[in-house]
């Protein structure tokens, strides 16, 4: 749980980078192709092919390809139809994804009922902070939204059954995560990109070189590692918890307003489902 924690930190603090320096900046295809585009280089140098044989490669360059770059064109295509509050309102049911997508490919067993209730939990936690007033496009953003979340969801339901052996192992196969990823986002990019958008400054082009290298590169990495370590229910709850550490974040780095009865209120259910998802549970017989 700690790679999940210490992830879960450093993508709190991007996204208050992704706002003040690139929203309405730069041309977020542009910015998402980067983004993969430097981890993919980032983890080339250490790729062992012969490690690993070609049919996991190829899975895990579709895994990529799903739970990021085709996320992110779901993601970036529900700005249009979606206000900021609304999308992130939306977002919070991924852990009841992840959970549903591994009930269905559990062939043997059912998951615990406890696990349903610490993703519920999360759900209720994360929609307790983020809950805001819904405009008339929001069923068309909803879709877009939840099918971003189930791409997210799945790639990491199936990156945790992948046979990649330890830590080390991982490394030397990531760049295939990334490939994935990079060609799924540059495709997004050259079909609904805008190249007069592109970054002006250097503070931007840092801001995005940190979002590749550390964010994405050694980011999904960890949260990769992490995520094989713990069961089902934790994974999907932890995948709220970026929600509070946000807003912690922008409150401190850029003393944003915050409403702390609700993020007090809402961060002690999703903990609470943390800590739910942690104890010992027996699954149930199919």
């Amino acid at each position: 749980m700690a790679l999940l924690w210490l992830v879960t930190f450093g993508w709190a603090f991007s996204f208050s980078l992704i706002d003040v320096y690139l929203a309405g900046q730069v041309d977020g295809y542009f910015a998402v192709f980067t983004r993969v585009a430097l981890a993919l280089a980032l983890f080339l140098p250490l790729l062992r092919r012969r490690s690993v044989p070609a049919r996991t490669g190829l899975a895990l360059a579709g895994i990529g390809a799903v739970q990021l770059g085709i996320m992110y064109l779901f993601l970036y295509e529900a700005f249009r139809y979606l206000e900021v509050a609304e999308l992130l309102l939306f977002t919070v049911f991924t852990p009841l994804w992840i959970t549903l997508i591994d009930e269905l490919a559990s062939r043997r067993m059912h998951l615990p009922l406890q696990w349903w209730l610490a993703a519920g939990l999360a759900v209720l936690g994360a929609a307790i902070i983020r809950y805001d007033r819904v405009s008339a496009d929001a069923v068309t953003g909803f879709l877009l939204i939840q099918a971003a979340n189930l791409c997210f969801a799945a790639g990491q339901v199936f990156y945790r059954r992948l046979p990649l052996g330890s830590a080390l192992q991982q490394a030397q196969v990531m760049a295939f995560f990334f490939l994935g990823a990079s060609l799924a986002s540059g495709v997004g990019f050259l079909l609904f990109g805008d190249a007069a958008r592109l970054p002006q400054t250097a503070q931007q082009w840092l801001v995005l070189a940190w979002l590749g290298l550390g964010a994405s590169g050694l980011g999904y990495y960890a949260w990769n590692i992490g995520i094989r370590r713990v069961n089902t229910a934790e994974v999907a709850t932890m995948n709220n918890m970026l929600i509070p550490a946000g807003i912690l974040v922008n409150f401190i780095f850029w003393n944003r307003d915050v409403d702390w009865a609700r993020l007090l209120a809402g961060g002690s259910v999703i903990a609470l489902s943390v800590w739910l998802a942690g104890r010992p549970a027996r699954r149930r017989p199919s």
